[in-house]
């Protein structure tokens, strides 16, 4: 395989032939030849990206547990599904990212006033009666058996 060092017009019109580049390049060890600078903010988007998916996965389970809450009489198989789909999604998320569990409380605060704001726009019900903090414990979020009720 002959590879040829891609310039910055490579990175922007070609990302993947950039990013096969960047692996081999890693892959023999020619650290000097590395675009470290966008290596870097490449790393950085991948951090950001799976920080994003977290937020954004709690986001829709902390809204269908306020829906299942607050809407009894609306509650669906499909609210069940999607809270039982995000459990499992979210803990295959932190499986895979540990580190995140350190920082477990911060996205949970982070998501919680879209999910409220989901949750009011869904339901039709006063923005009032929803809690102004998440009245959800880590271990109520993930636990299978827990629905809010």
């Amino acid at each position: 395989m002959t590879i040829t060092l891609l310039d910055e017009k490579h990175y922007e019109k070609d990302f993947s032939a950039w990013a096969e580049e960047q692996v081999h390049l890693l892959r023999q060890q020619q650290f000097t030849q590395l675009d470290t600078t966008h290596l870097i903010e490449e790393l950085e988007d991948m951090r950001s990206s799976t920080r994003r998916e977290l937020i954004s996965r709690l986001t829709v389970l902390i809204a269908h547990l306020l829906k299942w809450q607050f809407q009894p009489s609306k509650r669906s198989r499909s609210w069940e599904v999607t809270i039982q789909v995000q459990r499992s999604d979210i803990t295959d998320l932190l499986a895979d990212n540990p580190s995140l569990r350190t920082q477990w409380d911060t996205f949970i605060e982070r998501a919680w006033p879209k999910a409220r704001k989901i949750a009011w726009a869904e339901t039709g019900l006063d923005i009032k009666i929803f809690p102004v903090v998440c009245p959800y414990s880590a271990a109520q979020l993930m636990d299978e058996n827990y629905w809010s009720s």
